[in-house]
């Protein structure tokens, strides 16, 4: 943007009328918005990404090109570099101390699916690797306490400046380390190695040896994990058959220090203050939303649980961390019993997740190793053959509520990362790189599903992620069902997100497999489309808003069988005046002759790049250009991202429309719906927008892009049960082409008929088929199907409540 003082004064003059958010249409505040539409200029620092529509928030870090975070640390000053091995060795071989625990921080290639602070649907969250961990209080030099291994011993106390005394393990957000030991009793210290000359390549043609796992690198980054190099977690070997071991008494343990007391913390809203949570008929699962965030699928929620009062609620809230808002915003009924709020972070579990340990699982190494390749096993058999049940079997043991170990501590075992290398797929990935990743996916599999969840008798998922993979872990420790509603394609939308990709573009169940990117990228598009195949099966039915959306949920798993449409709906009565007001309105256009009418267009949306407000600027200058009499008025909230904000006053300065363009940002949409004679909708993506339906209730014909719902909702016939067909209410158009949609506008404004039949048609077809008590009712049905109500009523005949 230029900086002149008369560029900026244009700006400032621009008729901006905005307000405070006050109970308006549009969502609430997220840090950014999907890439890969508008604006993505380079940046150098992190980066905070929504996903679609507000999906949750992708963070990524550095360049796409940079060498990857804690696996490439920079030796310390004056510190021996220790040559990697060629293959796993058998003795514990000691390496010397190191400076510090801490790794420099180097750029990093992109992590993708790393959430900072969820967004309004809250979609799409995921773990972020741990930064490097800082030095901890010293303590006495001849013990360490490890939060993967416990106390053990360190090296010679007598350090010099060139061998220092490694630091305390701190506490911090750290992951197991690879493990080949048992019992990390024995004091490691050793002399500087010298580095070994490097080995000649094979000549061109020669076969070579199976790459060996090198072993050093994999222990950089559990040391940067658990502030422990591996040189002082060796002990004795062990016999392969040995007992398992009993416990960890041969640890060494330092006196626990009393920790302070900690403040009373303020529950979040609708958590039970005794803690104790009734049994319930339904249990909404959500990513984030609802009852703490404002937006679309909230209010879906809340009309849902409002418009069936016969029926007991609770929530479950999976957002990030502690500090997420945790305010009621809308009121809960009373037929919500409590709320259950779930973090993902691991600063909120570090206890169990931090301070697992590979003694905690009580096996041999033999017994170690049939586990990890029974777990590699299952994940193969879930990509290959689309088996669920044998990792299911493994979550029921080793991560659900009900386990009987701790299998997340096998990633800090020897065993299991020679098990990965001889079984799973060459990624062209470092084993450091493989562990950093597994270590995500192990944190947020426990943040998920080790925690107990009150019993429902319909588990009711809003998402495919980790609403659905709670829901079904849930259902299957109570013995109850679960329910899935897809109000986007979540697996679709949080893949091409990933990839940067137009959230529109489909994506298959294999296409992990064949797309042409990074390691790391192929590694999380398997984690949410086999998170996708791995939960699908056990829903006993799945909604969605739109009959195509079940034709594209199929590529990812889905089972058609079992889908039923239930769009979202509104209460048409609230809509009368506006509908009246609108068919005066086109009285009033007919005597005034439709060339000298103002013709009044609205966009209701973010501002924000996914949306296509800058598509939308374009048209208007286009039909401006062509001598339309036209005023475009922009609703919606305009802080969600600043940057591509102001890159739309400047085009709308650029392209000389101040006095064409109005920004209202946030207000109260529903009291202005009569002043606006047409809803343009440019978006690229879209589930079923209750805007469309308020302003087909309100009698305003629409110009919209072809994503979601929307084609369903706009355009496709409707046939009631006696009969009745209603006609299009409105022109699809596809997304990105400002061309376009200048001419359909043009279209819909130049013929007064064609207006007042698409008016017509949009009141008609919102009462036909989008009516709330109607879809109410549908949920009720399908909540009933699954054995919501039962226990009411067995308490009724019992005379009870």
């Amino acid at each position: 943007m230029s900086s002149s003082s008369s560029f900026r004064a244009r700006l400032e003059s621009l008729p901006l009328r905005y307000s405070a958010p006050a109970g308006g249409y549009a969502p609430m505040p997220s840090p950014d918005d999907a890439p890969g539409i508008g604006d993505r200029g380079e940046e150098t620092g992190p980066r905070i990404k929504v996903g679609p529509d507000g999906y949750g928030v992708v963070v990524t870090t550095g360049g796409a090109g940079a060498p990857s975070g804690p696996s490439v640390a920079a030796p310390s000053a004056g510190s021996p570099t220790v040559p990697p091995t060629t293959e796993p060795v058998a003795e514990p071989v000691a390496e010397p101390a190191t400076a510090s625990a801490s790794t420099p921080e180097n750029p990093a290639a992109p992590i993708y699916g790393v959430v900072q602070a969820p967004a309004p649907a809250g979609y799409g969250l995921v773990q972020p690797r741990p930064k490097s961990p800082e030095s901890a209080s010293p303590q006495s030099p001849d013990v360490l306490d490890s939060p993967i291994f416990g106390a053990v011993s360190s090296a010679a106390s007598g350090a010099s400046a060139s061998s220092p005394v490694e630091p305390a393990a701190p506490r911090s957000a750290a992951s197991p380390a690879p493990d080949d030991v048992e019992a990390p009793d024995a004091t490691a210290a050793s002399a500087p190695s010298e580095p070994s000359e490097p080995s000649e390549p094979p000549a061109h043609g020669e076969s070579q040896a199976p790459t060996a796992i090198a072993w050093e690198s994999v222990a950089s980054a559990a040391s940067h994990a658990s502030a422990i190099p591996l040189s002082q977690q060796t002990a004795q070997e062990e016999a392969e058959d040995e007992e398992a071991p009993a416990g960890a008494a041969e640890l060494i343990r330092l006196p626990e220090e009393p920790e302070p007391e900690a403040d009373d913390q303020v529950l979040p809203d609708g958590v039970p203050e005794d803690g104790v949570y009734a049994d319930v008929d339904v249990a909404i699962v959500m990513e984030s939303t609802y009852p703490y965030l404002k937006g679309g699928v909230s209010a879906v929620v809340h009309d849902i649980i409002t418009g069936n009062p016969d029926l007991t609620f609770g929530i479950i809230h999976i957002t990030w961390d502690s500090r997420s808002p945790l305010k009621d915003l809308y009121g809960m009924p009373d037929n919500i019993a409590w709320v259950k709020v779930l973090y993902l972070s691991m600063e909120e579990h570090q206890e169990d997740f931090l301070r697992a340990r590979p003694r905690d699982l009580r096996m041999n190494r033999r017994q170690r190793r049939e586990l990890s390749r029974r777990i590699l096993g299952a994940l193969l058999a879930l990509a290959q053959d689309g088996q669920t049940e044998p990792l299911w079997d493994l979550i029921s043991e080793g991560l659900s509520a009900s386990r009987r170990y701790p299998v997340w501590a096998i990633l800090g075992t020897r065993e299991f990362m020679e098990a990965y290398h001889d079984m799973m797929p060459d990624l062209g990935m470092s084993m450091t790189d493989i562990f950093w990743c597994l270590r995500d996916f192990f944190s947020l599999a426990y943040a998920v599903l080790a925690e107990p969840v009150p019993r429902a008798q319909v588990y009711h998922a809003h998402t495919t992620g980790y609403a659905m993979l709670l829901g079904v872990n849930a259902a299957r420790e109570h013995g109850t069902k679960v329910l899935l509603t897809e109000h986007n394609l979540y697996v679709r939308d949080t893949v091409n997100t990933l990839l940067e990709r137009r959230l529109d573009l489909n994506v298959r169940l294999t296409d992990y497999r064949t797309f042409d990117v990074t390691g790391r990228e192929r590694m999380w598009m398997a984690w949410w489309l086999e998170m996708g195949r791995l939960c699908y099966p056990y829903a006993y039915a799945s909604t969605y808003l739109y009959p195509r959306a079940i034709t594209e949920a199929n590529e990812l798993g889905g089972d058609s069988g079992r889908a039923i449409v239930i769009p979202n709906g509104i209460v048409t009565s609230e809509f009368d005046a506006s509908y009246a007001a609108r068919l005066a309105a086109i009285e009033e256009i007919k005597k005034e002759g439709a060339d000298k009418h103002l013709w009044k267009l609205v966009y209701i949306a973010r501002v924000v790049p996914i949306k296509g407000l800058l598509d939308m600027i374009d048209s208007v200058r286009l039909m401006v250009d062509r001598g339309l009499n036209i005023h475009l008025d922009v609703c919606g909230p305009t802080e969600h991202m600043p940057s591509y904000f102001e890159q739309c006053l400047t085009r709308i300065v650029e392209q000389g429309l101040e006095s064409v363009i109005t920004v209202r940002g946030t207000v109260k949409v529903r009291e202005l719906l009569p002043e606006f004679d047409l809803f343009v909708l440019p978006s690229y993506n879209e589930g079923l927008p209750v805007v469309s339906l308020e302003t087909m209730g309100a009698g305003i014909p629409t110009v919209s892009t072809d994503v979601g719902a929307v084609r369903s909702v706009v355009e496709d016939m409707i046939v009631t049960d006696d009969g009745q067909t209603w006609d299009p209410c409105g022109i699809i158009i596809e997304p990105g082409d400002p061309t376009v949609m200048a001419d359909k506008v043009q279209e819909v404004i130049s013929d007064v008929d064609l207006y007042e039949r698409l008016s017509l048609n949009a009141r008609g077809r919102v009462e036909a088929a989008y009516d709330l008590v109607k879809v109410n009712a549908s949920y009720n049905k399908i909540y009933r199907q699954g054995g919501a109500g039962e226990q009411a009523g067995a308490r009724a005949d019992q005379g009870g409540a």
